[in-house]
């Protein structure tokens, strides 16, 4: 590694510590040359994951993607970056915990619409008319009152 810098190749290591989320390690470095710090992050190289469309395609899996699909669910409602980032890396962590490579797109689609169901009505809502390609209000109300009921019983 080179100092940003002055481009030197001594540095030393005066702090080091794991990440908020605990996925890599953030260390602190000085230059033995020109004295100037900075911060790098050490991750573990992650095998790829793709996802297996409905028509055959695989497609490498997006996470700006993913964020970008809730940010649009959760539109106008009170739901954080912080919370919809959240989300989004527990998405990415169950995939990878399941030790396959390929993920068909209606598993991705299910596991978001798990998690909008707990956190947003609406926003779940939203999703669903768009993953599912509701035909019309019947199909909106039907998915409305399954909601409705888990909401009764639960």
């Amino acid at each position: 590694m080179k100092c940003p810098y002055c481009g030197h190749i001594d540095l030393k290591v005066v702090d080091s510590r794991d990440s908020d989320t605990g996925e890599s390690i953030r260390r602190r470095r000085e230059c033995l040359q020109c004295t100037k710090r900075f911060t790098t992050y050490e991750r573990i190289e992650t095998v790829p994951l793709y996802v297996m469309k409905k028509d055959g395609r695989r497609e490498d899996f997006d996470r700006q993607k993913l964020f970008s699909g809730l940010m649009k669910a959760t539109t106008k409602r009170e739901i954080s970056h912080g919370t919809i980032e959240r989300v989004v890396d527990e998405i990415e962590t169950e995939l990878r915990t399941r030790g396959k490579v390929d993920i068909p797109s209606r598993e991705v689609g299910e596991l978001v619409m798990d998690k909008l169901r707990g956190l947003d009505e609406v926003a779940y809502i939203r999703f669903a008319s768009v993953y599912r390609s509701f035909m019309d209000l019947q199909e909106v109300k039907h998915e409305i009152d399954q909601l409705l009921s888990r909401e009764k019983r639960g």
